[in-house]
């Protein structure tokens, strides 16, 4: 009873923190919501049939491939064993590639293809000649149109002899066998049984059943999936780690205020435990109610989130967001909990205030620095600084993890060792302020000095709003800057013949490039020793590269390869005359020979002539060609109407980098925008709790002869030394953490990297911390002001 009725009476101490806890619940019920909503899904274009079988290591020759299909179709029950042969192949409509273009998930298709899914012809026929093609009918042809497709190979004349409900091009099985590469996918129609079915593969391939079919999901959505997932974790911890932050700081901030009042307990027979259950009764009840309220909402803002993940990318078309009841149910435990473990410190302090307390007139601080605060601050400080260092020995997603965990430390530790650390900087800042005229300045410093855990917890929710915000847009700023400057670093050449709505560029885009003058590597994936390795077919009178040993004019025969990125075969490094047996794309295996080896390339580790990769790997494209020599209208003019354009080298940026780009800044936005929303919250609260205990204070600077214009003046100037004092702490702490992020990188690029943090739109993040404070803190004075100076009470 005695805490819900506390909880009435300083209701305005509380509603910060039941907002922070709501907010902090409806996140966790939304987010889990959607997160275990976003499973991987069967394929619509596999979902008609019940069994398929998937190759484990190396793509399938097309002797094994009969073989197997031979094995299988002998089991009772199955009536049709389909090899699922994808390749490159996309509409050319008024001169535009038509779809979307993807290298992962190919749209050509053989036509017996169509029938896994199945999509049977709605109008027209099946293709069962060269140059007939079945299309989708979202692309809005009729049967007997003349198209132009485009492969691998380049454009071609097709004529549509029917249209299916789903995506993809379909073109006659013995036309698809020569556009596509390997076969890995195999699929089973009929009522044979599964385990009959996975004795007869035998130990080549994996049997998929059932919901076991979703790991066939296309690569395009199983990646986009993948973001979303990264998204909400990271909207998940840092909603966590602020709401711990936040609910923690509250309740200690209110402890402290409350002394007094916690002594005058003491003092009519309380005991410690008492008190404690006092605290942790407050804390149950605003938690109770906190958790409900943001539960509910949680559930009803969760379709609202998909859509949006869906929106901007971070999850795939069609995408649906579930609402079973556990997660809810687990968001208003984790909201009770989380206010259980904010209110821990703030309970235990309460429960050693003596009653002696209740006889304190003044607000001074005799002990600020607890034991166990030494020893936690400590500890976190430690804690942060091993991150940091073990931060450039991480990769690229564990080095951003982990200097987010350095700064979170750190700023647990700051937070803590505030007291400590604030008083030192409050004098450096305000020395200059004693040799001038006026007291606003000397009443500001004493006020901070005298109250420090008060001023300490007014910047701790600063340290970490301005931090984070730091962290997150430098760490961004610093990798962004790095990598695209080895991008630039790479592409050395006058011109870049980029894709322009394609996937990839076809042999027909090569070929209207000037020979002698382009550099182009046709990608294919080699399968040596149990890796695969990333070849790149060329032209072996084109390639520019260090020749360590060997001789480039050697590669040409079938037989030869160039080593870029010293492989190892045998347990040693490649040299010239090695043999090194490969698997290619097709499954088919031979032994080539090494005929150089050069400087690693940045864009493949081995070298064959282009011949070659055509022969295994009829689907392959050429991701960019370097030209030199030749003016950008007159490249424009040789590749147009096939996929492609060109850019000055010194202006090329991928598609791909484009769209991370915007993928990464609406990821940093939301980051920020929880954080400062969050912390926000805390300035603000924190701020009203402290002005508006201050009553006294302004009563007596009104008897002392002060006007309110003077009370309000010293209040601003007190709230704009502790805002920046604390926006400069989190800086320092968001720089420790930084430094091991370039420090990472750079090690990774063999490079020097530069620190870069983008203060403008920090201090757009500072100001916003400023305006708030001083609105936090002037219009509760202001109400307070308006009381009488004589007879007021606390």
């Amino acid at each position: 009873m005695l805490s819900l009725a506390t909880v009435r009476q300083r209701w305005v101490s509380f509603v910060g923190t039941f907002v922070t806890l709501a907010l902090g619940v409806a996140l966790i019920a939304s987010t889990l919501l959607v997160h275990l909503s976003a499973k991987p899904t069967i394929p619509e274009r596999f979902a008609g049939t019940p069994v398929y079988v998937r190759s484990t290591g190396t793509p399938w020759s097309p002797d094994t491939v009969r073989a197997l299909s031979d094995r299988i179709g002998a089991v009772p029950g199955v009536t049709a064993v389909v090899a699922e042969r994808a390749f490159y192949a996309q509409l050319l409509i008024d001169g535009r590639p038509f779809g979307r273009p993807d290298a992962r998930d190919p749209q050509g298709h053989a036509w017996s293809v169509a029938g896994l899914a199945p999509y049977p012809v709605r109008d027209g026929r099946a293709p069962t000649a060269p140059g007939e093609v079945v299309v989708g009918r979202s692309a809005g042809l009729a049967p007997g149109a003349r198209v132009t497709v485009l492969t691998a190979t380049g454009p071609a004349p097709y004529t549509v002899t029917g249209t299916v409900d789903g995506p993809g091009l379909y073109v006659a099985d013995d036309v698809a066998a020569g556009l596509s590469g390997g076969t890995r996918l195999l699929g089973v129609r009929g009522t044979g049984g599964v385990a009959a079915i996975t004795a007869a593969v035998g130990g080549a391939g994996t049997v998929l059943s059932g919901d076991g079919r979703s790991a066939l999901e296309e690569h395009s959505v199983s990646g986009t999936r993948e973001i979303g997932s990264q998204v909400l974790t990271g909207m998940v911890g840092l909603a966590a780690f602020c709401t711990v932050f936040v609910v923690a700081s509250t309740f200690a901030f209110a402890a402290n205020q409350r002394r007094r009042e916690f002594g005058l307990l003491r003092a009519i027979g309380a005991t410690p435990r008492q008190i404690r259950r006092t605290v942790y009764g407050e804390a149950l009840g605003i938690g109770a109610l906190a958790g409900a309220v943001g539960a509910a909402l949680g559930a009803l803002v969760a379709p609202a989130l998909g859509g949006v993940l869906v929106e901007v990318g971070f999850e795939p078309p069609g995408f649906v967001t579930r609402t079973p009841l556990w997660p809810v149910a687990a968001a208003y435990c984790a909201g009770l909990l989380v206010a259980v473990l904010g209110s821990g410190s703030a309970s235990r302090r309460a429960g050693a205030v003596g009653p002696v307390e209740a006889l304190r007139e003044a607000a001074v601080d005799t002990r600020p620095m607890t034991r166990a605060r030494w020893i936690c601050g400590g500890l976190c400080a430690a804690v942060g600084i091993v991150f940091a260092l073990a931060t450039p020995a991480a990769g690229d997603t564990d080095m951003m993890v982990l200097s987010m965990l350095a700064a979170m430390a750190l700023m647990v530790s700051m937070t803590l060792l505030a007291p400590v650390v604030i008083p030192p900087v409050v004098r450096l800042v305000t020395w200059p302020l004693g040799r001038l005229a006026g007291a606003t300045g000397i009443l500001a410093r004493e006020s901070s000095l005298t109250a420090v855990r008060r001023t300490a917890s007014i910047a701790a929710p600063v340290i970490v709003t301005v931090g984070f915000a730091a962290l997150i847009l430098g760490q961004v700023a610093t990798v962004s800057a790095a990598y695209r400057s080895r991008g630039t670093t790479a592409v050395e050449h006058q011109a870049v013949v980029r894709p322009d709505g394609t996937p990839g560029l076809s042999d027909a885009v090569l070929a209207a490039l000037p020979a002698g003058r382009t550099v182009a590597y046709t990608a294919t994936d080699l399968y040596v020793g149990g890796r695969t390795r990333l070849a790149g077919g060329v032209d072996p009178a084109a390639v520019r590269a260090v020749v360590r040993a060997g001789s480039l004019a050697d590669l040409g025969a079938d037989d030869t390869v160039v080593v870029a990125a010293e492989p190892a075969t045998d347990g040693r490094p490649a040299a010239v005359g090695d043999l090194m047996p490969v698997t290619f794309a097709d499954g088919r295996t031979a032994t080539l020979r090494v005929v150089a080896v050069i400087d690693p390339l940045a864009e493949v580790e081995l070298l064959l002539p282009r011949s070659t990769v055509r022969a295994h790997d009829p689907a392959a494209l050429t991701e960019l060609a370097y030209v030199d020599g030749v003016g950008l209208a007159d490249l424009r003019a040789a590749v147009s109407g096939l996929g492609a354009t060109a850019v000055a080298g010194k202006d090329y940026e991928s598609d791909s980098s484009a769209r991370d780009d915007v993928l990464v800044r609406i990821f940093v936005l939301t980051l920020i925008g929880l954080s400062v929303g969050y912390t926000g919250i805390a300035i603000a609260n924190t701020l009203v709790m402290a002005t508006a205990g201050r009553r006294r204070d302004f009563a007596v600077l009104r008897l002392s002869g002060g006007t309110a214009g003077q009370v309000l003046r010293v209040v601003a100037a007190e709230s704009l030394m502790v805002v920046g004092i604390g926006a400069a702490l989190g800086l320092g702490v968001s720089v420790a953490a930084l430094i091991g992020v370039r420090s990472g990188i750079s090690q990774a690029l063999k490079a020097p990297v530069d620190l870069l943090i983008p203060w403008d739109q920090v201090g757009g993040v500072i100001g916003a911390c400023v305006l708030l404070g001083l609105a936090a803190s002037v219009l509760p004075a202001r109400w307070a002001l308006r009381q009488r100076a004589v007879g007021v009470r606390e």
